[in-house]
């Protein structure tokens, strides 16, 4: 006998997983172009509408962890996307700044949005149905990421 609860078609997680990851794979021909991985672009998108900012406030709005960031600014250093420096005033704050290589990305990227509006109205979704969860998902994500 099988247990209902446990039922994968049962699962709300399973839904937003799965809609996720299909979201980030339709991503990856574009970011692939830029040799950038899905987080990496949002560290960018992050950066583009406000440089200089320290690891914890990227992590913060990112909804990760400052350890999962360490080595995913290190990564995009290496690659000449950002740079790291401590702070002026707060010496345990470490501040990421776009390059000039990380700054030119952004026009690079101002193409991703409106393939990805051609590439979910190919699979039938409309932009407006898209945008209408959004609503829902941020409600969700805000009382998700309350403590």
């Amino acid at each position: 006998m099988s247990n209902e609860l446990l039922k994968l078609e049962n699962q709300g997680c399973f839904r937003l997983y799965t809609a996720a990851r299909l979201i980030v794979q339709g991503y990856q021909p574009w970011l692939s172009q830029m040799g950038i991985t899905y987080t990496q672009y949002l560290v960018l998108m992050v950066l583009w509408e406000n440089d200089h900012q320290p690891v914890n406030d990227i992590a913060h709005k990112l909804y990760l962890e400052s350890n999962t960031m360490t080595p995913l600014i290190k990564r995009m250093e290496a690659e000449k996307i950002v740079t790291r420096r401590k702070d002026k005033t707060d010496a345990r704050k470490t501040i990421v700044s776009l390059t000039e290589r990380g700054k030119a990305m952004e026009q690079e990227a101002e193409k991703i949005p409106g393939c990805m509006t051609e590439l979910l109205a190919g699979k039938g979704i409309a932009p407006t149905e898209l945008v209408g969860i959004f609503s829902t998902l941020d409600s969700f994500i805000s009382k998700m990421a309350s403590n």
